[in-house]
């Protein structure tokens, strides 16, 4: 009797193993797919804040990269980039505007999703946009928790060091979210700051940067970016913390270093990006003038008419189906197409 029961239970948990494997089959949806929420924390595979912690223990430096769509998010996840931003920079190096202020939460949030399908391994960080978390500590915790229950984020971002920075940070760190911190050039502050200037460059400024860092690891942040500072005051800054830094145009003294995704390719070759590229990233490509090069061909190849040729036209119909479309076209009074069918079939 009780191996009938067993043999019957396997039969069953076999059926129902094949029925999902039918309804896999059957779905448009790919398998694995990030739907909503934090993406899954598998050991061996995403980067958590176990491991950068480990890294920054070891004095091992931590890499990051800005990330905006489902290629750059594969592209993060192939080279082994530690962390990936979904940056409010978008609003710049993809939507075309000159400041990062314009982007909304939802165009985020598109952002967010597309990078999380492509990017498995990298911790996924999504940066809270301007105006939607300084007005209320209640305003920045629904921001952030639509980041991860939206986005498929696993922690978020936020820049400045002000009052309502602080409580923001600290209110999201402990409503259960991972925060990183931002100070020095922070991009959503330029109306204050008389545009892109670098920080730290005096006495006030320096301790300034140093002072707001501390503030936000009180807070809770895990992790502070320090951006356009000197070296000695991102050194200093590094030294006073128990977390990790993470410079962009900080001299080489951080616990890690964050660039644009763009910017490190060498994407924006056209003169009106020339404002907007920074002067202390290193170019490690350039990819703009590659897809250049191949946009040129490309309308020269159609132009001339050598694309597409017989290797880019792989779709053969038989003679005889051919012949009976022929037909049909005759019997539809399409006497013209007919013959122009005929003509091409012969070339």
């Amino acid at each position: 009797m009780a191996l009938f029961k067993l043999l019957t239970m396997a039969a069953s948990r076999t059926r129902k193993q094949s029925l999902l494997k039918t309804l896999r089959y059957m779905s448009n949806v790919p398998e694995n797919t990030v739907y909503s929420g934090p993406t899954s924390q598998t050991p061996n595979q995403r980067v958590t804040l176990t491991n950068l912690r480990q890294k920054y223990k070891k004095g091992e430096p931590i890499t990051m990269v800005t990330a905006y769509d489902y290629p750059s998010g594969v592209h993060l996840d192939m080279a082994g980039i530690d962390i990936a931003l979904v940056g409010d920079s978008a609003a710049m190096v993809v939507h075309g505007h000159d400041t990062t202020l314009p982007i909304s939460l939802d165009e985020i949030l598109v952002h967010c999703r597309a990078v999380a399908r492509g990017a498995r391994r990298p911790l996924l960080i999504g940066d809270l946009p301007f105006g939607t978390y300084e007005s209320s500590s209640a305003q920045a915790v629904d921001t952030a928790v639509r980041i991860l229950k939206e986005g498929g984020m696993d922690a978020i971002k936020l820049e400045g060091g002000a009052h309502s920075r602080i409580t923001a940070a600290r209110a999201i760190v402990e409503a259960g979210i991972a925060v990183m911190g931002h100070v020095g050039l922070t991009p959503q502050a330029i109306s204050v700051l008389g545009g892109f200037r670098p920080q730290g460059k005096n006495i006030v400024s320096a301790v300034k940067v140093v002072e707001t860092a501390i503030s936000l690891q009180e807070a809770g942040c895990f992790a502070v970016v320090l951006e356009c500072v000197p070296p000695e005051v991102a050194a200093a800054a590094t030294a006073a913390l128990r977390i990790p830094t993470m410079g962009i145009g900080a001299g080489p003294f951080c616990s890690g270093q964050v660039l644009v995704y763009h910017d490190l390719l060498g994407m924006l070759q056209h003169p009106h990006h020339a404002k907007v590229t920074p002067k202390f990233c290193k170019q490690f490509a350039q990819i703009g003038d590659v897809i250049n090069k191949a946009l040129l061909e490309y309308r020269e190849e159609v132009s001339n008419r050598s694309f597409p040729g017989p290797h880019h036209s792989p779709y053969k119909i038989s003679d005889p189906d051919l012949n009976g479309f022929l037909k049909e076209l005759q019997n539809m009074g399409l006497d013209e197409a007919a013959s122009a069918a005929a003509a091409k079939a012969n070339r």
